[in-house]
């Protein structure tokens, strides 16, 4: 049951955010009085949002792709802006398909992609062990979820088979780490977010191993910026994948896809 507060102490509570840095102060408060169970729950939510802790961290949950996803303290948060991929691999996917989620995080992106086709094939992993606590709860019944680094913890017999690789990999380069917000910076792990010297080390690894792994015509769906995007697309293209690149401007996205050539 929400909290229920007068206009007062509604107006106080904004207040508060707002002070503390909070640019949507008013839709912040209202999230957190819907989630606060009791009002010593709504205090100690506000005192973890005014010390920095990221707003989906305080809630336990951030909405992604029409799904609420549990977010776990210390696990990367799922970026709006990664929808955008989602849309990408909706396109792209066959009727039955076989999915992998690399860096899956929260398993955010296999549990929309799931939500959204039929009969999807679902395999996640991580090497946070936090991360892969967190997907098991979301993904569920959905797939399965493994801890281990890229594709070494997939079973074997998913060679050749994966239909949609998405691989939301660290992407910000080691000296631009210190840049990001705090939130970022100080709450979610280190190997979510360093992507290396010019931020594409992990992709590198990813796109090397990616065709092994592809069935003919399946794609692979990595996020980058867009400075960093042509460089993406001449990896992937590297590898053997025939790359493009697609964005959103309504959601600041950009997308790499390579698609694994088809059988002749």
């Amino acid at each position: 049951m929400p909290v229920p507060l007068s206009p007062l102490a509604l107006s106080s509570l904004v207040t508060t955010l707002r002070t503390a840095g909070c640019v949507f102060a008013e839709d912040e408060a209202a999230l957190i009085t819907s989630t606060a169970d009791d009002p010593a729950a709504l205090t100690a939510m506000v005192e973890r949002r005014v010390a920095g802790l990221p707003l989906e961290h305080v809630l336990g949950w951030a909405q992604f792709s029409g799904l609420r996803i549990a977010v776990d303290p210390g696990v990367f948060v799922p970026r709006r802006r990664t929808e955008f991929l989602i849309r990408q691999a909706v396109e792209l996917a066959p009727g039955p398909a076989v999915v992998v989620d690399l860096c899956c995080g929260t398993g955010a992106l296999g549990a929309a992609l799931a939500a959204a086709l039929d009969g999807v094939e679902l395999h996640a992993c991580d090497v946070e062990p936090a991360a892969v606590r967190c997907a098991r709860r979301n993904i569920g019944e959905l797939g399965r979820v493994y801890e281990g680094d890229l594709f070494a913890p997939l079973p074997g017999s998913l060679r050749g088979r994966v239909d949609v690789l998405l691989a939301n990999v660290p992407y910000v380069p080691t000296e631009d780490v210190a840049l990001l917000p705090a939130e970022a910076r100080v709450h979610e792990p280190l190997v979510a977010l360093d992507g290396g010297g010019d931020g594409l080390d992990v992709m590198r690894r990813v796109a090397a191993e990616a065709p092994q792994w592809l069935a003919p015509g399946g794609s692979l769906l990595v996020e980058t910026s867009e400075r960093q995007a042509a460089r993406a697309e001449e990896t992937i293209g590297g590898s053997g994948l025939i790359p493009r690149v697609v964005s959103s401007d309504e959601l600041y996205a950009t997308v790499v896809i390579g698609t694994m050539p088809a059988a002749p």
